[in-house]
Protein backbone atom coordinates (compact mmCIF):
# COMPACT_ATOMS: atom_id res chain seq x y z
CA UNK A 1 0.00 0.00 0.00
CA UNK A 2 1.09 3.38 -0.69
CA UNK A 3 0.78 6.43 0.69
CA UNK A 4 -1.54 8.00 -2.40
CA UNK A 5 -5.11 6.76 -2.40
CA UNK A 6 -6.72 6.22 -5.14
CA UNK A 7 -8.79 9.77 -4.72
CA UNK A 8 -5.49 11.55 -4.39
CA UNK A 9 -3.83 9.63 -7.42
CA UNK A 10 -7.11 10.97 -9.59
CA UNK A 11 -6.36 14.55 -8.60
CA UNK A 12 -2.73 14.51 -9.28
CA UNK A 13 -3.38 12.57 -12.74
CA UNK A 14 -5.73 14.63 -14.22
CA UNK A 15 -4.63 14.97 -17.88
CA UNK A 16 -4.03 11.07 -18.41
CA UNK A 17 -8.12 10.74 -17.43
CA UNK A 18 -8.61 13.54 -20.12
CA UNK A 19 -6.86 11.44 -22.63
CA UNK A 20 -8.52 8.62 -22.21
CA UNK A 21 -11.78 9.85 -22.73
CA UNK A 22 -10.49 11.21 -25.89
CA UNK A 23 -9.20 7.53 -26.60
CA UNK A 24 -12.87 6.57 -26.06
CA UNK A 25 -14.35 9.38 -28.01
CA UNK A 26 -12.24 8.46 -31.00
CA UNK A 27 -14.69 5.72 -32.02
CA UNK A 28 -17.08 6.14 -33.39
CA UNK A 29 -19.98 4.11 -31.76
CA UNK A 30 -23.36 5.58 -33.05
CA UNK A 31 -26.16 3.03 -32.78
CA UNK A 32 -27.45 2.38 -35.48
CA UNK A 33 -25.28 0.50 -36.38
CA UNK A 34 -23.62 0.78 -32.76
CA UNK A 35 -20.06 -1.52 -33.67
CA UNK A 36 -18.49 -1.01 -30.33
CA UNK A 37 -15.38 -2.99 -31.49
CA UNK A 38 -13.29 -0.31 -31.76
CA UNK A 39 -13.92 0.95 -28.46
CA UNK A 40 -13.46 -2.54 -27.25
CA UNK A 41 -10.21 -2.96 -28.21
CA UNK A 42 -8.96 0.29 -26.81
CA UNK A 43 -10.18 -0.44 -23.57
CA UNK A 44 -8.63 -3.69 -23.73
CA UNK A 45 -4.89 -1.73 -24.61
CA UNK A 46 -5.60 0.44 -21.85
CA UNK A 47 -6.17 -1.95 -19.08
CA UNK A 48 -3.35 -4.13 -20.40
CA UNK A 49 -0.52 -3.13 -18.61
CA UNK A 50 -2.90 -2.92 -15.52
CA UNK A 51 -3.04 -6.76 -14.95
CA UNK A 52 -6.63 -6.95 -14.29
CA UNK A 53 -9.26 -9.77 -15.83
CA UNK A 54 -11.00 -8.93 -18.39
CA UNK A 55 -13.32 -10.95 -20.77
CA UNK A 56 -15.43 -10.38 -24.10
CA UNK A 57 -18.87 -11.97 -23.92
CA UNK A 58 -20.19 -11.06 -27.31
CA UNK A 59 -24.00 -12.42 -29.10
CA UNK A 60 -23.67 -9.75 -31.52
CA UNK A 61 -19.73 -9.71 -32.91
CA UNK A 62 -19.99 -6.14 -33.36
CA UNK A 63 -21.60 -5.23 -30.23
CA UNK A 64 -19.16 -6.81 -27.79
CA UNK A 65 -19.30 -6.16 -23.92
CA UNK A 66 -16.32 -6.29 -21.59
CA UNK A 67 -16.10 -7.38 -17.69
CA UNK A 68 -13.26 -6.14 -15.63
CA UNK A 69 -12.63 -7.57 -12.31
CA UNK A 70 -10.96 -6.18 -9.34
CA UNK A 71 -11.01 -8.01 -6.12
CA UNK A 72 -11.54 -7.09 -2.64
CA UNK A 73 -11.32 -8.08 0.87
CA UNK A 74 -15.07 -9.09 1.59
CA UNK A 75 -17.23 -11.09 -0.50
CA UNK A 76 -19.84 -8.79 -1.60
CA UNK A 77 -19.74 -7.18 -5.35
CA UNK A 78 -20.06 -3.42 -6.31
CA UNK A 79 -20.42 -3.55 -10.24
CA UNK A 80 -20.00 -0.41 -11.94
CA UNK A 81 -21.94 -0.20 -15.54
CA UNK A 82 -21.32 1.77 -18.95
CA UNK A 83 -22.32 2.00 -22.09
CA UNK A 84 -20.00 2.62 -25.04
CA UNK A 85 -22.85 3.26 -28.51
CA UNK A 86 -23.80 6.77 -28.71
CA UNK A 87 -26.91 7.95 -30.36
CA UNK A 88 -25.76 9.35 -33.83
CA UNK A 89 -24.45 12.47 -34.87
CA UNK A 90 -24.89 15.44 -37.63
CA UNK A 91 -21.39 16.49 -38.01
CA UNK A 92 -22.60 19.25 -39.86
CA UNK A 93 -24.05 20.40 -36.73
CA UNK A 94 -20.94 21.08 -34.62
CA UNK A 95 -18.54 23.28 -34.16
CA UNK A 96 -16.37 21.01 -32.56
CA UNK A 97 -14.77 17.34 -33.35
CA UNK A 98 -17.43 14.91 -32.32
CA UNK A 99 -15.46 12.32 -32.38
CA UNK A 100 -12.70 14.16 -29.76
CA UNK A 101 -11.49 17.63 -29.11
CA UNK A 102 -9.99 19.25 -26.09
CA UNK A 103 -10.45 22.99 -25.93
CA UNK A 104 -9.38 24.76 -22.58
CA UNK A 105 -11.22 22.53 -19.81
CA UNK A 106 -13.41 21.01 -21.67
CA UNK A 107 -13.55 16.94 -23.80
CA UNK A 108 -15.89 17.80 -26.86
CA UNK A 109 -17.49 14.56 -28.57
CA UNK A 110 -20.67 12.48 -28.92
CA UNK A 111 -21.07 10.78 -25.72
CA UNK A 112 -18.17 13.39 -23.86
CA UNK A 113 -21.08 12.96 -21.13
CA UNK A 114 -23.61 10.24 -22.14
CA UNK A 115 -21.28 8.54 -21.44
CA UNK A 116 -18.05 7.85 -22.63
CA UNK A 117 -16.89 10.75 -20.02
CA UNK A 118 -18.26 8.48 -17.43
CA UNK A 119 -16.65 5.26 -18.70
CA UNK A 120 -13.05 7.10 -19.36
CA UNK A 121 -13.68 8.06 -15.02
CA UNK A 122 -14.61 4.06 -14.20
CA UNK A 123 -11.54 3.37 -16.50
CA UNK A 124 -9.13 5.58 -14.14
CA UNK A 125 -11.09 4.15 -10.95
CA UNK A 126 -9.86 0.71 -11.98
CA UNK A 127 -6.03 2.14 -12.59
CA UNK A 128 -6.08 4.23 -9.43
CA UNK A 129 -6.39 1.33 -7.33
CA UNK A 130 -4.36 -0.38 -9.15
CA UNK A 131 -1.10 1.97 -9.38
CA UNK A 132 -1.66 2.70 -5.61
CA UNK A 133 -1.32 -0.75 -5.05
CA UNK A 134 -5.07 -0.50 -2.89
CA UNK A 135 -7.09 -3.32 -2.26
CA UNK A 136 -11.12 -2.16 -2.08
CA UNK A 137 -13.10 -3.29 0.88
CA UNK A 138 -15.37 -4.73 -1.84
CA UNK A 139 -14.69 -6.79 -5.13
CA UNK A 140 -15.16 -4.58 -7.78
CA UNK A 141 -16.84 -5.53 -11.42
CA UNK A 142 -17.25 -3.62 -14.39
CA UNK A 143 -19.34 -4.13 -17.53
CA UNK A 144 -18.70 -2.03 -19.99
CA UNK A 145 -21.75 -2.72 -22.33
CA UNK A 146 -23.24 -2.32 -26.07
CA UNK A 147 -26.47 -1.23 -27.61
CA UNK A 148 -27.87 0.20 -24.62
CA UNK A 149 -28.91 3.66 -27.07
CA UNK A 150 -31.36 1.19 -29.15
CA UNK A 151 -32.45 -1.01 -25.99
CA UNK A 152 -30.94 -3.75 -27.70
CA UNK A 153 -30.39 -7.27 -26.50
CA UNK A 154 -26.89 -7.48 -27.44
CA UNK A 155 -25.84 -5.58 -24.60
CA UNK A 156 -26.64 -5.52 -20.27
CA UNK A 157 -29.56 -8.04 -21.36
CA UNK A 158 -27.48 -10.67 -22.94
CA UNK A 159 -25.11 -10.64 -20.00
CA UNK A 160 -27.82 -10.99 -17.60
CA UNK A 161 -29.52 -13.81 -19.56
CA UNK A 162 -26.01 -15.74 -19.88
CA UNK A 163 -25.79 -15.09 -15.52
CA UNK A 164 -22.64 -13.35 -15.80
CA UNK A 165 -23.16 -10.17 -13.19
CA UNK A 166 -23.09 -11.58 -9.76
CA UNK A 167 -23.54 -8.18 -7.82
CA UNK A 168 -24.86 -6.97 -4.79
CA UNK A 169 -25.67 -3.29 -6.25
CA UNK A 170 -24.84 -1.31 -9.16
CA UNK A 171 -23.65 1.96 -10.00
CA UNK A 172 -24.56 3.36 -13.55
CA UNK A 173 -22.71 5.88 -14.86
CA UNK A 174 -25.44 7.85 -16.76
CA UNK A 175 -25.63 11.91 -16.11
CA UNK A 176 -27.88 12.65 -13.67
CA UNK A 177 -26.98 16.37 -12.72
CA UNK A 178 -27.76 19.69 -14.36
CA UNK A 179 -26.15 22.82 -14.30
CA UNK A 180 -26.41 23.75 -10.46
CA UNK A 181 -28.65 20.87 -9.17
CA UNK A 182 -26.81 17.08 -8.46
CA UNK A 183 -28.86 14.17 -8.32
CA UNK A 184 -29.06 10.20 -7.42
CA UNK A 185 -31.47 8.39 -10.06
CA UNK A 186 -33.57 5.98 -7.57
CA UNK A 187 -35.68 5.19 -9.73
CA UNK A 188 -37.36 5.04 -12.79
CA UNK A 189 -41.27 5.50 -14.93
CA UNK A 190 -42.95 2.28 -16.19
CA UNK A 191 -43.93 2.08 -19.66
CA UNK A 192 -46.86 1.07 -22.49
CA UNK A 193 -46.23 0.95 -26.35
CA UNK A 194 -48.92 0.64 -28.84
CA UNK A 195 -49.80 0.61 -31.78
CA UNK A 196 -53.53 1.24 -32.96
CA UNK A 197 -54.27 0.22 -36.21
CA UNK A 198 -57.91 1.86 -37.71
CA UNK A 199 -59.79 0.91 -40.40
CA UNK A 200 -62.59 2.64 -42.43
CA UNK A 201 -64.08 2.92 -46.06
CA UNK A 202 -62.22 4.96 -48.81
CA UNK A 203 -63.49 7.31 -50.82
CA UNK A 204 -63.31 9.90 -53.31
CA UNK A 205 -62.24 13.14 -51.27
CA UNK A 206 -64.60 15.47 -52.87
CA UNK A 207 -67.28 12.89 -51.32
CA UNK A 208 -65.82 12.26 -47.82
CA UNK A 209 -69.73 11.62 -46.75
CA UNK A 210 -69.59 8.29 -48.54
CA UNK A 211 -66.49 7.43 -46.85
CA UNK A 212 -65.21 6.95 -43.72
CA UNK A 213 -61.85 8.71 -42.32
CA UNK A 214 -59.57 5.80 -40.71
CA UNK A 215 -57.23 9.02 -39.33
CA UNK A 216 -60.09 10.78 -37.72
CA UNK A 217 -61.33 7.35 -36.55
CA UNK A 218 -57.62 7.00 -34.83
CA UNK A 219 -57.11 10.22 -33.97
CA UNK A 220 -60.31 10.14 -31.83
CA UNK A 221 -59.87 7.12 -30.59
CA UNK A 222 -56.22 8.61 -29.25
CA UNK A 223 -58.07 11.52 -27.99
CA UNK A 224 -60.26 8.85 -26.02
CA UNK A 225 -57.50 7.47 -24.41
CA UNK A 226 -55.92 10.39 -23.34
CA UNK A 227 -59.25 11.91 -22.24
CA UNK A 228 -59.87 8.64 -20.09
CA UNK A 229 -56.11 7.85 -18.64
CA UNK A 230 -54.48 10.65 -18.89
CA UNK A 231 -56.40 12.76 -16.64
CA UNK A 232 -56.52 9.92 -13.59
CA UNK A 233 -54.23 10.94 -11.03
CA UNK A 234 -52.29 7.90 -10.12
CA UNK A 235 -52.37 5.78 -7.29
CA UNK A 236 -48.42 6.04 -6.01
CA UNK A 237 -47.48 3.84 -3.10
CA UNK A 238 -46.44 6.03 0.22
CA UNK A 239 -42.54 4.96 -0.09
CA UNK A 240 -42.44 6.04 -3.73
CA UNK A 241 -44.27 9.36 -3.26
CA UNK A 242 -41.63 11.00 -1.43
CA UNK A 243 -39.02 10.40 -4.29
CA UNK A 244 -41.64 11.89 -6.63
CA UNK A 245 -41.76 15.20 -4.04
CA UNK A 246 -38.15 15.29 -4.41
CA UNK A 247 -38.13 14.43 -8.18
CA UNK A 248 -40.95 17.51 -8.95
CA UNK A 249 -38.22 19.78 -6.50
CA UNK A 250 -35.60 18.60 -8.64
CA UNK A 251 -37.76 19.37 -12.16
CA UNK A 252 -39.32 22.26 -11.10
CA UNK A 253 -36.32 24.68 -12.22
CA UNK A 254 -35.63 23.68 -15.72
CA UNK A 255 -39.82 23.38 -16.43
CA UNK A 256 -41.67 24.74 -13.90
CA UNK A 257 -43.25 22.70 -10.51
CA UNK A 258 -47.05 22.66 -12.23
CA UNK A 259 -45.58 20.66 -15.30
CA UNK A 260 -43.06 18.38 -13.11
CA UNK A 261 -46.24 17.53 -10.63
CA UNK A 262 -48.44 16.80 -13.92
CA UNK A 263 -45.05 14.64 -14.75
CA UNK A 264 -45.25 12.32 -12.20
CA UNK A 265 -48.70 11.78 -10.66
CA UNK A 266 -50.62 11.60 -13.69
CA UNK A 267 -49.91 9.08 -16.71
CA UNK A 268 -48.01 10.91 -19.70
CA UNK A 269 -49.31 10.07 -23.28
CA UNK A 270 -47.28 10.85 -26.14
CA UNK A 271 -48.61 10.54 -29.60
CA UNK A 272 -45.18 9.66 -31.54
CA UNK A 273 -46.06 8.23 -34.68
CA UNK A 274 -49.35 8.90 -37.29
CA UNK A 275 -49.47 7.52 -40.40
CA UNK A 276 -52.20 7.02 -42.74
CA UNK A 277 -53.79 8.54 -46.15
CA UNK A 278 -52.65 8.05 -49.39
CA UNK A 279 -53.65 11.29 -51.31
CA UNK A 280 -55.25 14.26 -50.26
CA UNK A 281 -57.86 13.75 -52.25
CA UNK A 282 -59.01 10.24 -51.07
CA UNK A 283 -60.53 9.24 -47.92
CA UNK A 284 -57.69 7.52 -46.08
CA UNK A 285 -59.09 3.79 -45.35
CA UNK A 286 -56.27 2.85 -42.79
CA UNK A 287 -54.35 4.34 -40.66
CA UNK A 288 -51.69 3.65 -37.87
CA UNK A 289 -50.37 5.01 -34.96
CA UNK A 290 -47.87 4.47 -32.20
CA UNK A 291 -48.31 5.82 -28.52
CA UNK A 292 -45.58 6.05 -25.64
CA UNK A 293 -47.42 5.64 -22.05
CA UNK A 294 -45.29 6.41 -18.84
CA UNK A 295 -46.03 5.29 -15.42
CA UNK A 296 -44.49 6.73 -12.31
CA UNK A 297 -42.59 3.81 -10.61
CA UNK A 298 -45.19 1.79 -7.82
CA UNK A 299 -48.23 1.89 -10.22
CA UNK A 300 -49.30 -1.69 -11.70
CA UNK A 301 -48.80 -1.29 -15.41
CA UNK A 302 -50.79 -4.28 -16.43
CA UNK A 303 -53.86 -3.06 -14.88
CA UNK A 304 -53.11 0.37 -16.56
CA UNK A 305 -52.46 -1.39 -19.97
CA UNK A 306 -55.73 -3.82 -19.18
CA UNK A 307 -58.05 -0.43 -19.06
CA UNK A 308 -56.67 0.69 -22.20
CA UNK A 309 -57.28 -2.57 -23.99
CA UNK A 310 -60.85 -2.54 -22.61
CA UNK A 311 -61.07 1.58 -23.76
CA UNK A 312 -59.72 0.76 -27.67
CA UNK A 313 -61.87 -2.34 -27.81
CA UNK A 314 -65.00 0.12 -27.66
CA UNK A 315 -63.93 2.53 -30.58
CA UNK A 316 -64.84 1.20 -33.77
CA UNK A 317 -62.43 -0.05 -36.42
CA UNK A 318 -59.48 0.33 -33.91
CA UNK A 319 -57.40 -2.52 -32.87
CA UNK A 320 -54.38 -2.99 -30.96
CA UNK A 321 -51.47 -4.37 -33.40
CA UNK A 322 -48.55 -4.53 -30.99
CA UNK A 323 -48.05 -3.65 -27.74
CA UNK A 324 -44.62 -3.57 -24.87
CA UNK A 325 -44.52 -2.90 -21.27
CA UNK A 326 -42.27 -2.64 -18.27
CA UNK A 327 -43.08 -1.61 -14.60
CA UNK A 328 -41.41 1.36 -13.45
CA UNK A 329 -38.90 0.23 -10.35
CA UNK A 330 -37.71 2.22 -7.23
CA UNK A 331 -34.97 1.86 -4.83
CA UNK A 332 -35.74 2.70 -1.06
CA UNK A 333 -34.18 6.50 -0.63
CA UNK A 334 -32.24 5.73 2.81
CA UNK A 335 -31.12 2.39 1.04
CA UNK A 336 -27.34 1.50 1.73
CA UNK A 337 -26.75 2.04 -2.19
CA UNK A 338 -28.48 5.14 -2.30
CA UNK A 339 -27.19 6.73 0.96
CA UNK A 340 -23.58 5.65 -0.12
CA UNK A 341 -23.53 7.21 -3.65
CA UNK A 342 -25.69 10.84 -2.40
CA UNK A 343 -23.09 10.86 0.94
CA UNK A 344 -20.00 10.35 -1.20
CA UNK A 345 -21.32 12.72 -4.08
CA UNK A 346 -22.10 15.58 -1.32
CA UNK A 347 -19.07 15.40 -0.24
CA UNK A 348 -17.01 15.33 -3.68
CA UNK A 349 -19.00 18.29 -4.68
CA UNK A 350 -20.69 19.86 -2.10
CA UNK A 351 -23.71 20.44 -2.72
CA UNK A 352 -27.48 18.79 -2.36
CA UNK A 353 -27.61 15.87 -3.91
CA UNK A 354 -31.27 15.30 -5.11
CA UNK A 355 -33.00 11.34 -5.18
CA UNK A 356 -35.07 11.40 -8.07
CA UNK A 357 -37.09 9.76 -10.31
CA UNK A 358 -35.78 9.42 -14.27
CA UNK A 359 -38.38 10.33 -16.56
CA UNK A 360 -37.66 7.43 -18.96
CA UNK A 361 -35.77 3.79 -17.93
CA UNK A 362 -33.01 1.99 -18.73
CA UNK A 363 -30.65 -0.40 -18.00
CA UNK A 364 -31.27 0.54 -14.32
CA UNK A 365 -34.80 -0.81 -14.87
CA UNK A 366 -33.57 -4.46 -16.25
CA UNK A 367 -31.21 -4.93 -12.83
CA UNK A 368 -33.71 -4.01 -10.51
CA UNK A 369 -35.93 -6.41 -12.31
CA UNK A 370 -33.27 -9.11 -11.77
CA UNK A 371 -32.84 -8.37 -8.27
CA UNK A 372 -29.66 -5.98 -8.54
CA UNK A 373 -29.94 -2.90 -6.36
CA UNK A 374 -29.37 0.07 -9.04
CA UNK A 375 -28.97 3.61 -9.49
CA UNK A 376 -27.73 5.95 -11.73
CA UNK A 377 -25.56 8.82 -10.91
CA UNK A 378 -22.25 10.93 -12.53
CA UNK A 379 -22.10 14.55 -12.76
CA UNK A 380 -22.34 15.75 -16.71
CA UNK A 381 -24.07 18.66 -18.74
CA UNK A 382 -27.18 19.55 -20.33
CA UNK A 383 -25.33 18.64 -23.63
CA UNK A 384 -26.79 15.23 -23.83
CA UNK A 385 -27.35 13.75 -27.42
CA UNK A 386 -26.87 17.86 -28.46
CA UNK A 387 -24.81 19.25 -31.27
CA UNK A 388 -21.01 20.23 -29.34
CA UNK A 389 -21.59 17.69 -26.56
CA UNK A 390 -18.73 18.23 -24.21
CA UNK A 391 -17.91 17.24 -20.78
CA UNK A 392 -15.14 19.59 -18.33
CA UNK A 393 -11.76 17.98 -17.42
CA UNK A 394 -13.07 18.68 -13.65
CA UNK A 395 -16.80 16.87 -14.01
CA UNK A 396 -14.08 13.65 -15.31
CA UNK A 397 -12.18 14.00 -12.40
CA UNK A 398 -15.06 14.68 -9.68
CA UNK A 399 -16.91 11.52 -11.37
CA UNK A 400 -13.97 9.13 -10.95
CA UNK A 401 -13.27 10.37 -7.11
CA UNK A 402 -16.71 9.75 -6.25
CA UNK A 403 -16.09 5.85 -8.05
CA UNK A 404 -12.91 5.76 -6.02
CA UNK A 405 -14.62 6.28 -2.30
CA UNK A 406 -17.75 4.72 -2.97
CA UNK A 407 -16.86 1.06 -2.93
CA UNK A 408 -15.85 1.57 1.17
CA UNK A 409 -18.43 4.46 1.84
CA UNK A 410 -21.00 1.48 0.49
CA UNK A 411 -18.87 -1.42 2.63
CA UNK A 412 -19.64 1.05 5.92
CA UNK A 413 -23.28 1.19 5.19
CA UNK A 414 -24.09 -2.40 4.07
CA UNK A 415 -21.81 -3.25 7.66
CA UNK A 416 -23.77 -0.49 9.96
Amino acid sequence: MTDTTPATFVRAHREELSEIALDLLAADTSNPPGDTREIVAEIERFLDPLSVDSERFAVDPAKPNLLVEVPGESDRTLLYNGHLDTVPFDADAWTRDPLGERADDRVYGRGATDMKGAVASMLFTIQAFVTTDTTPPVDLQFAFVSDEEVGGDAGLPALLDAEMLDADACVIGEPTCAEGRHSVTVADRGSIWLTLEAAGEGAHGSRPVVGVNAIERLYEAVETVRERFGTQRLEIDPDVAAIVEESVEYYAPSMGEGVARELFWYPSINLGVLEGGDAINSVPQSARAEIDVRLTAGVHTPDVLAGIRECVAGCDGITIADVSWSVGTAEAPDSPLVEAVASTAADVTETRIFRRSATGGGDAKKLRHAGIPTVEFALGTDTVHAPDEYVPVDVLVDNAVVYTQLPATWHSQTNE
